[in-house]
């Protein structure tokens, strides 16, 4: 008697089954893997000395980590073994990179205290990873059930990470570049990655009648980043650090709403006589 076939579970957490990856997983995974090259591939320009090229590998390993799980999602192939992978590439793209880079910028100057300060980064960003793949299946996320992050993401610390370097990049004042300078805002962004402070999702919703005016921004948004990439990167980073304190109150006040409607759900038991 021939057995029943079981189906392939489409969640993000099903194991892989004994034939492989299916092959409409291969497009996803192929970007996550271009991705964790990019990432690589900044450390060795790193090494070269050629900063720019550096900070646009991190830059376009970003771009290609929020492409691969929408493309997952399209085509209906996420898997445990995409997660992994994510996780794997988010690690040395936005963790083991940023830290290297910042390290032969500027904090190799400082010796062993720099070294540790990049060992901080890295290793934040991987509890930060092994944090959220830990809590994957969890049913209770009030942060994420409100549509809310928990800390600031690997990729958006990565970019915040380096800020100083955007800046002596665009300014050329060596001011940005002291490692006094940088070490306690690479510590500050390494705390930030494993916080539990709710950050704003990346995820937007244009309302239709919106829709021109959002492709207008983004065109403004993508040729201000091509023709004047420092400063760009670095009015970013200034925005999204200055909007934390907005998203952590816009939590509050989801959290107490919802606090006020569980009381009022709660009927009292009628008083026995």
């Amino acid at each position: 008697m021939r057995e029943p076939r079981i189906p392939r579970s489409r969640t993000r957490g099903a194991p892989l089954n004994e034939r492989g990856i299916p092959l409409r997983a291969v497009l996803p995974n192929t970007v996550t893997a271009l991705a964790l090259c990019s990432g690589l591939t900044a450390i060795r320009f790193a090494m070269l000395g050629n900063w720019e090229a550096a900070v646009l590998m991190v830059l376009a390993a970003a771009v290609l980590d929020g492409v691969d799980g929408k493309i997952a999602r399209l085509v209906r192939a996420e898997s445990r073994f995409g997660a992994e992978l994510d996780s794997l590439s988010d690690a040395i793209s936005f963790g083991v990179a940023p830290a290297l880079i910042l390290y032969l910028w500027s904090l190799n100057a400082l010796g062993r205290l720099g070294w540790l300060v990049a060992l901080l980064l890295a290793l934040f960003c991987a509890l930060r990873l092994a944090r959220f793949n830990a809590n994957i299946d969890q049913e209770h996320q009030p942060h994420k059930s409100a549509g809310f992050l928990t800390g600031v993401p690997a990729p958006a610390g990565a970019l915040l990470a380096m800020t100083p370097l955007y800046l002596w990049l665009w300014t050329g004042d060596a001011h940005f570049q002291a490692p006094l300078a940088v070490a306690p805002w690479t510590a500050f962004v390494a705390v930030l990655l494993i916080s539990s402070i709710a950050t704003f999702a990346p995820t937007i919703r244009v309302k239709q009648r919106l829709r021109f005016e959002a492709v207008a921004v983004l065109v403004v948004f993508v040729a201000a980043l091509v023709s004047a990439p420092w400063p760009t990167l670095a009015l970013v980073a200034i925005v999204y650090l200055a909007a934390i304190p907005f998203s952590v109150r816009s939590y509050r006040r989801i959290r107490r709403l919802r606090d006020a409607a569980a009381t009022q759900e709660v009927v009292p038991e009628p008083r026995v006589p």
